[in-house]
Order: C-alpha cells, then sequence, then structure tokens
C-alpha cells in the first residue's frame, strides 16, 4: 500500500497537486499497517491516518472511525496508537461516524475525559445530543460537562478572533470574473478533486492574467510568486462571482486564497475576496467556507500590491501606511462570526446547539452571538419567496428573522 501510494505521491506533484485523500480500501489496508507497522515507516503511516482521510460520513471515514473506536475499547491494537490518542482522533471527524463511539466512552473512567472535550467541540450531532442529554439527566459528569462547554459556547469562543489589522497580497482580476472563469465548465469532470481543478482557474488569458498553459492551466507560476512575498493572497476583482450557483468557484479560489482545515485532506476555508460588486450566490457561498467577502472600491489596487485590512475600522491602507485607499461597511456583523466559526453553516449549527443546550439547562438566552436582526417591515409587501414560504406558514409572508411554524 505504501508504495503505491508514494508513487501516487509523486505522479501528482509532478501534476503540481496534493495527493488525493485516501479511500475506503487504502484505509483498510493502513489499519492492517498500524497494527504491524513496517520499521521505519510509523510516522508515516500515522500521518495518513489522521491526516489524509475525509471527515464525516464518507466510507473512508467509516473505516477510520470503526477502527479509532476499537483500539479505544481495547478491541483492536496497535503498537504505535494508545488508546487516548485514538480517542484524540475521533474527535477531529467533525461528525458522523465518530459521535456514538464518543458518546459511548464518555462511561469510560479512563477515556471519558478525552471524549468529553472532543465532543464539546463537535457541532454535527444533530439527534445525538439526546443521547449525551440523558446521560447528563442520568448523572454523567462527563455529559455535564459537555453539555455546558456547549451551552457556554466554547467550541466559538476558544477559536480566534480575526485580527484588527490583516495583511495581505492583492492578486487583482479587471473587469468581471464569472464562475466559470473560475471553474470552466469543460473542466466540470475534476470539479470534486479540488487541487486539481483549481489548475483551471482562469486558464484563459485576458488583460493582466497570463495563463500558464492557455486554455489547460490558469496563472499558477503569477500566484507562487505573489504568495512567495510571505503574506496570504487576497482576490480582487471589480466585478466577483457572476453566473451560476457552482461551488466550485469558490472552491478553486479558497484553494489559492484559503487556508488548511486540520486533518481535513485537499479543501481550504477561510480568506478575503474583495469586489466592487460581489454576485449574491458567490457572497453567500464564501461564507459558507468561512471567508471574509468585502464589497468596497478596488480601483487603487493592484495585481502585487501589499494591504492592510482594518476589519472593524472599515478600511483598507496600504501596508506599512496611514494612506486609506478604501473604505467599507460589512454586509452584517454576523459575517465575523461565521469567519470565525470557520463558515456560515457551522455558526448556524452551532449557535442552534448552545440555544438547545442552554434551554435544557435552564439557562437564559445566550449573548456571546451577534444575531441576525429582524428586516423592518417596509410596507411594501411581500416578494414571491416570501409569500411562497408564508402559505406554507398560514400567513401572508414571512420576511427574514421572523419565527414560524409550517402547518
Amino acid at each position: 500500500m505504501l508504495e503505491s501510494y508514494r508513487q501516487h505521491v509523486a505522479e501528482r506533484a509532478a501534476l503540481g497537486v496534493a495527493p488525493k485523500p485516501l479511500n475506503a480500501e487504502q484505509v483498510a489496508a493502513l489499519v492492517e499497517l498500524l497494527k504491524n507497522p513496517p520499521a521505519g515507516e510509523e510516522a508515516l503511516v500515522l500521518d495518513l491516518l489522521a491526516n489524509r482521510i475525509p471527515p464525516g460520513v464518507d466510507e473512508a471515514a467509516y473505516v477510520k472511525a470503526g477502527f479509532l473506536a476499537a483500539v479505544a475499547k481495547g478491541e483492536a491494537h496497535s503498537p504505535i496508537l494508545s488508546a487516548e490518542r485514538a480517542v484524540e482522533l475521533l474527535g477531529t471527524m467533525q461528525g458522523g461516524y465518530n459521535i456514538q463511539p464518543l458518546i459511548d466512552l464518555l462511561d469510560d473512567a479512563k477515556l471519558a475525559p478525552i471524549a468529553a472535550k472532543a465532543l464539546s467541540h463537535t457541532l454535527l450531532l444533530f439527534d445525538a445530543f439526546h443521547d449525551v442529554q440523558t446521560k447528563q439527566q442520568a448523572g454523567n459528569a462527563y455529559a455535564k460537562q459537555v453539555m455546558e462547554s456547549w451551552a457556554d459556547a466554547e467550541w466559538f469562543l476558544s477559536r480566534p478572533k480575526l485580527a484588527d489589522k490583516i495583511t495581505l497580497t492583492v492578486f487583482k482580476v479587471s473587469g468581471e470574473t464569472n464562475t466559470d472563469d473560475l471553474s470552466p465548465a469543460q473542466d466540470a469532470w475534476s470539479r470534486p478533486d479540488i487541487p486539481l481543478h483549481a489548475l483551471a482557474m482562469l486558464k484563459n488569458s485576458r488583460p493582466g492574467i497570463e495563463a500558464d498553459q492557455e486554455g489547460v492551466v490558469g496563472p499558477i507560476k503569477t500566484l507562487d510568486a505573489l504568495k512567495a512575498k510571505g503574506f496570504p493572497l487576497v482576490y480582487v476583482g471589480d466585478v466577483v462571482g457572476t453566473g451560476s450557483s457552482r461551488k466550485s468557484a469558490t472552491n478553486s479560489v479558497l484553494w489559492f486564497m484559503g487556508d488548511d482545515i486540520p486533518n481535513v485532506p485537499n479543501k481550504r476555508a477561510g480568506g478575503f475576496v474583495l469586489g466592487g460588486k460581489i454576485a449574491p450566490i458567490f457572497f453567500n457561498t464564501m461564507e459558507d467556507a468561512g471567508a471574509l467577502p468585502i464589497e468596497l472600491d478596488v480601483s487603487q489596487m493592484n495585481t502585487g500590491d501589499l494591504i492592510d485590512i482594518h476589519v472593524y475600522a472599515g478600511k483598507v491602507t496600504r501596508h506599512g501606511s496611514d494612506e486609506v485607499i478604501a473604505t467599507f461597511e460589512l454586509k452584517t456583523e454576523v459575517l465575523l462570526d461565521e469567519v470565525r466559526a470557520g463558515g456560515r453553516i457551522p455558526l448556524i449549527v452551532g449557535r442552534g446547539l448552545t440555544d438547545k443546550a442552554r434551554e435544557a439547562l435552564g439557562l437564559p438566552f445566550s449573548t456571546v452571538f451577534n444575531r441576525p436582526q429582524p428586516v423592518a417591515d417596509t410596507g411594501k409587501g411581500y416578494t414571491l419567496a416570501q409569500k411562497m414560504v408564508g402559505k406554507a406558514c398560514g400567513v401572508a409572508g414571512v420576511r427574514p428573522g421572523d419565527r414560524k411554524s409550517v402547518v
């Protein structure tokens, strides 16, 4: 397995991309290596286990979670993987097959503290919340610790806030950038393979952008040279993200502008996108990925410029100076919470988890988050979409922030 994997790594390196995540068959082979590791390969097999397997409900994740749970419970053994480390790795899998083993381990006197810490920072539990609540009500101290952690929003507060000033290197695409420029339809076959698909971003040259291989590979050399300045890149455009709603466009941009996600292979989040105008759906997919999209005047920004974004002051200055080249207002204050949480979906799910835990514990409403503010009634009626939702709820219409029940 290791020999074929190394060959795959070399083949992908020749293309300039990261190796693919391990599939279920490879993980099964990796499990056997962990049980009896080849001499000198211990570090590699542990790294593959921790960092090269997709989390969640992927088939490979099922194999990984099953093995880690077995090690934690003493049903499987590895000379290089302790039960404690196995529980820690279960805690990095975000949700899905790791949840039930972690809940079960709340009853293990030795491993319960580690399982509790892992669950405290896990959001995608869904109905498993009630399993933890049941243990808490039955007097399990570690389940109580988890419930209190959720109630206190430690999953959110433990993540760093955006710094007051962030230095970035500009990569500017003048004119309009549509999602087909960022994720070409001709390359749709590679969209699930984010690093490979990202090579096609801006593969057709345009003013200020020179493709490495016309019609095949975008300006990768330019992007690499800009990264060599030592600061993260920021995508800047006059009009950004028009066209279809394809999430792959966001994935491509963030592959070059975003940050690695710990224990999640071949996917990045965070980052910044600045645009004179940012298409609403593209704006939303950036929010989902934990990026910060900002609409502002970009006329004084050019490729290679170093800029300082003062997020809370709402201004952009030339790096190392007080020269203001643009000012802005965030669309909502919730944006900063989304970035801190790692995306809009983690924030919505996590905020709901905190609210549910506080209600279960009899605590007042949390004031940790910036909540969406109800839209003022303008007296101008409802949009068609608002009327459709309203009909389902037995009312004339529903505006953002309204709380209604489906009838």
